[in-house]
Protein backbone atom coordinates (compact mmCIF):
# COMPACT_ATOMS: atom_id res chain seq x y z
CA UNK A 1 0.00 0.00 0.00
CA UNK A 2 1.11 3.55 -0.66
CA UNK A 3 1.95 6.06 2.06
CA UNK A 4 -1.04 8.41 2.27
CA UNK A 5 0.01 10.76 5.07
CA UNK A 6 2.76 11.49 7.57
CA UNK A 7 1.48 12.06 11.13
CA UNK A 8 3.94 14.11 13.19
CA UNK A 9 3.96 14.59 16.95
CA UNK A 10 5.03 18.23 16.68
CA UNK A 11 6.49 18.79 20.13
CA UNK A 12 8.26 15.43 20.13
CA UNK A 13 9.94 16.40 16.86
CA UNK A 14 10.76 19.93 18.07
CA UNK A 15 12.41 18.60 21.23
CA UNK A 16 14.67 16.42 19.09
CA UNK A 17 15.54 19.07 16.51
CA UNK A 18 17.65 21.53 18.49
CA UNK A 19 19.04 23.29 15.38
CA UNK A 20 15.52 24.25 14.35
CA UNK A 21 14.66 27.75 15.67
CA UNK A 22 17.82 28.05 17.80
CA UNK A 23 17.43 30.10 20.94
CA UNK A 24 13.66 29.71 20.91
CA UNK A 25 11.67 27.77 23.48
CA UNK A 26 10.55 24.42 22.08
CA UNK A 27 6.88 25.26 22.83
CA UNK A 28 7.07 28.76 21.31
CA UNK A 29 5.09 29.94 18.32
CA UNK A 30 8.39 30.73 16.55
CA UNK A 31 9.61 27.14 16.94
CA UNK A 32 6.26 25.77 15.72
CA UNK A 33 6.28 28.11 12.73
CA UNK A 34 9.82 27.05 11.79
CA UNK A 35 8.81 23.39 12.00
CA UNK A 36 5.79 24.02 9.78
CA UNK A 37 8.02 25.89 7.31
CA UNK A 38 10.57 23.07 7.09
CA UNK A 39 7.90 20.37 6.79
CA UNK A 40 6.16 22.40 4.07
CA UNK A 41 9.43 22.44 2.12
CA UNK A 42 9.71 18.69 2.74
CA UNK A 43 6.19 18.16 1.38
CA UNK A 44 7.08 20.26 -1.67
CA UNK A 45 10.03 17.96 -2.34
CA UNK A 46 8.45 14.63 -1.40
CA UNK A 47 4.75 15.11 -2.14
CA UNK A 48 3.36 13.15 0.80
CA UNK A 49 0.74 15.11 2.80
CA UNK A 50 1.68 15.83 6.41
CA UNK A 51 -0.36 16.47 9.54
CA UNK A 52 1.46 18.03 12.48
CA UNK A 53 -0.22 17.48 15.85
CA UNK A 54 0.48 19.67 18.88
CA UNK A 55 -0.81 19.34 22.40
CA UNK A 56 -3.09 22.37 22.75
CA UNK A 57 -3.05 22.67 26.52
CA UNK A 58 -1.10 25.75 27.54
CA UNK A 59 -0.62 27.15 24.03
CA UNK A 60 -0.99 30.86 23.59
CA UNK A 61 -4.39 32.20 22.53
CA UNK A 62 -2.82 34.36 19.78
CA UNK A 63 -1.80 31.26 17.87
CA UNK A 64 -2.27 31.82 14.12
CA UNK A 65 -5.09 29.79 12.60
CA UNK A 66 -3.89 30.12 9.00
CA UNK A 67 -0.98 27.70 9.34
CA UNK A 68 -2.82 24.74 7.82
CA UNK A 69 -3.24 23.80 4.22
CA UNK A 70 -4.57 20.68 2.57
CA UNK A 71 -1.06 19.29 2.17
CA UNK A 72 0.48 20.42 5.46
CA UNK A 73 -2.17 20.40 8.15
CA UNK A 74 -1.52 21.78 11.64
CA UNK A 75 -3.82 20.61 14.44
CA UNK A 76 -3.92 21.37 18.16
CA UNK A 77 -5.58 19.08 20.68
CA UNK A 78 -8.43 20.37 22.80
CA UNK A 79 -8.75 20.12 26.57
CA UNK A 80 -8.82 16.52 27.70
CA UNK A 81 -7.09 15.24 24.54
CA UNK A 82 -3.46 14.91 23.55
CA UNK A 83 -1.60 14.93 20.29
CA UNK A 84 -1.14 11.17 20.82
CA UNK A 85 -4.91 10.67 20.95
CA UNK A 86 -5.27 12.55 17.69
CA UNK A 87 -2.48 10.59 15.99
CA UNK A 88 -4.12 7.29 16.99
CA UNK A 89 -7.47 8.42 15.66
CA UNK A 90 -5.94 9.63 12.39
CA UNK A 91 -3.99 6.37 11.94
CA UNK A 92 -7.22 4.43 12.39
CA UNK A 93 -9.21 6.67 10.01
CA UNK A 94 -6.59 6.61 7.23
CA UNK A 95 -6.22 2.81 7.32
CA UNK A 96 -8.72 2.16 4.49
CA UNK A 97 -6.84 4.59 2.21
CA UNK A 98 -3.29 3.31 2.66
CA UNK A 99 -0.43 3.41 5.11
CA UNK A 100 0.50 6.25 7.40
CA UNK A 101 3.87 7.08 8.90
CA UNK A 102 3.76 8.29 12.51
CA UNK A 103 6.75 10.31 13.68
CA UNK A 104 7.19 10.25 17.46
CA UNK A 105 9.62 9.15 20.12
CA UNK A 106 6.79 7.91 22.34
CA UNK A 107 7.33 4.13 22.28
CA UNK A 108 3.79 3.31 23.42
CA UNK A 109 2.39 5.55 20.68
CA UNK A 110 4.57 3.85 18.06
CA UNK A 111 3.32 0.43 19.27
CA UNK A 112 -0.31 1.54 18.93
CA UNK A 113 0.20 2.93 15.42
CA UNK A 114 2.03 -0.23 14.37
CA UNK A 115 -0.88 -2.27 15.79
CA UNK A 116 -3.22 -0.22 13.61
CA UNK A 117 -1.19 -1.18 10.54
CA UNK A 118 0.80 2.04 10.25
CA UNK A 119 4.52 2.65 9.95
CA UNK A 120 6.55 4.52 12.54
CA UNK A 121 9.77 6.52 12.62
CA UNK A 122 11.76 7.94 15.47
CA UNK A 123 12.20 11.68 15.43
CA UNK A 124 15.95 11.34 14.81
CA UNK A 125 15.42 9.09 11.79
CA UNK A 126 12.75 11.39 10.37
CA UNK A 127 15.02 14.43 10.80
CA UNK A 128 17.74 12.62 8.86
CA UNK A 129 15.21 11.72 6.16
CA UNK A 130 13.98 15.33 5.91
CA UNK A 131 17.54 16.67 5.69
CA UNK A 132 18.42 14.17 2.96
CA UNK A 133 15.33 14.92 0.87
CA UNK A 134 15.76 18.70 1.23
CA UNK A 135 19.45 18.52 0.37
CA UNK A 136 18.67 16.52 -2.77
CA UNK A 137 15.84 18.92 -3.62
CA UNK A 138 18.15 21.94 -3.24
CA UNK A 139 20.76 20.30 -5.51
CA UNK A 140 18.11 19.52 -8.13
CA UNK A 141 16.90 23.11 -7.96
CA UNK A 142 20.44 24.49 -8.41
CA UNK A 143 20.97 22.19 -11.39
CA UNK A 144 17.64 23.26 -12.90
CA UNK A 145 18.49 26.95 -12.43
CA UNK A 146 21.92 26.53 -14.06
CA UNK A 147 20.33 24.72 -17.00
CA UNK A 148 17.72 27.44 -17.42
CA UNK A 149 20.36 30.19 -17.22
CA UNK A 150 22.39 28.41 -19.88
CA UNK A 151 19.31 28.05 -22.14
CA UNK A 152 18.44 31.71 -21.65
CA UNK A 153 21.97 32.87 -22.56
CA UNK A 154 21.95 30.74 -25.70
CA UNK A 155 18.55 32.00 -26.83
CA UNK A 156 19.76 35.61 -26.86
Amino acid sequence: MALVRILVDGYSLLHNWAELAPGRARHSAAAREELVHVLTRYHDADGTPITIFFDGVGTSPEMPNGESSRNVEVLFSRDGKTADDMIERAAHRFKPYGEVLAVTDDVAERDIVTGLGGNVASCRNFILMVRSVLSEFDEDLKHHNRTEQHRFRQSR
